[in-house]
């Protein structure tokens, strides 16, 4: 995702004279095409985040497109009071760039962890949560973001994640992509979780289920028209994520079940309100978790079978 996200950054910046890069210390081999391209439009902030954050806010409100990248846990949580005061109370169009979200840098032990970013910016008026699930989706969030008139935070993987999309699709804020069909459940799913539920639901199809999955690259704001028809069509929905079930997609569906009244039973796959105090890969973060292919599937069956009506007795 990483490497995708600086090829259509330095694409576009040589399009677009008011795009500035602010790098907060990682990446400067990753953007020197950019500054070949676009020469005194990049910018290594160093270590200090927070004051990346508020140049930034500076740049825009001087008419500039700033794009801030750094590590999730740095771009985010680090320097949450200049985001929420900088950024989305002056509504100023900063794209806030954070790679290695969720479990990626799962070997650099819980500073590096970020599965609570979601619903820490969800909180925030004015922000935009976009989470591509692999590198089509980046390039085409990234377009977006740049001309939303307002804050937008990005969240990406590390770098190696397959392409999901056989073709581009058609990508905007606050609509989901349909990746798979299915009529027995369906699954939403954001950012890198999404190769998961498409796993998860190729596993159901050999229980004879079948499973839609939605990328729902927007958990702010969310496909509200999507979720009304999902409460027409399905009994049973559930939500796959690479973050906290605290405040994450999950929690925002729930949020908008409790508001409208139940339309289906939904069940969250997410990481517990706990931090992961043993290191080892992504996989292994995530079977830590129960973040699996065979206990998500399990527990959907379960869920749509309980959901289907008894079988009566034959008569006669």
């Amino acid at each position: 995702m990483r490497n995708t996200f600086a090829r259509e950054l330095t694409r576009l910046a040589a399009e677009d004279p008011r795009i500035v890069a602010l790098s907060g210390d990682i990446g400067n081999k990753l953007f020197d095409e950019l500054k070949r391209v676009a020469p005194g439009r990049f910018f290594n902030c160093g270590v200090a985040e927070a004051n990346m954050t508020g140049v930034a806010a500076g740049l825009a409100a001087m008419g500039l497109r700033p794009v801030t990248y750094t590590i999730t846990p740095f771009a985010t949580v680090r320097c949450l009071e200049q985001i929420r005061v900088d950024l989305c109370y002056q509504n100023l169009p900063v794209v806030v760039v954070g790679t290695g979200a969720g479990l990626s840098y799962a070997e650099l032990g819980p500073t590096h962890h970020s599965c609570e970013d979601i619903g820490l910016l969800r909180a925030l008026p004015n922000m935009t949560i976009l989470c591509p699930c692999d590198p089509v989706e980046v390039r085409l969030a990234l377009r977006a973001a740049l001309r939303h008139d307002g804050p937008v935070y990005l969240r990406l993987g590390k770098k190696g994640e397959p392409r999901l999309h056989a073709r581009e699709p058609e990508f905007r804020i606050g609509r989901a992509i349909t990746l798979r069909g299915g009529e027995d459940a369906c699954i939403l799913a954001t950012g890198n979780a999404v190769e998961l539920a498409l796993q998860v639901a190729q596993e159901l199809y050999g229980q004879g289920i079948a499973a839609r999955v939605e990328s729902v690259h927007t958990p702010k704001p969310l496909d509200e028209a999507l979720l009304a028809e999902l409460g027409a069509r399905y009994q049973v929905v559930a939500t796959v994520e690479e973050h906290s079930l605290v405040g994450g997609l999950g929690s925002a569906v729930a949020e908008w079940l409790a508001d409208r009244g139940s339309a289906f039973r939904l069940l969250r796959f997410g990481t517990e309100d706990r931090f992961l105090e043993t290191t080892g890969t992504q996989v292994y973060a995530r079977e830590q978790y129960g973040l699996t292919r065979t206990r998500i599937a399990g527990a959907l069956a379960a869920a749509v079978r309980a959901s289907r009506p008894a079988m009566r007795p034959a008569v006669g």
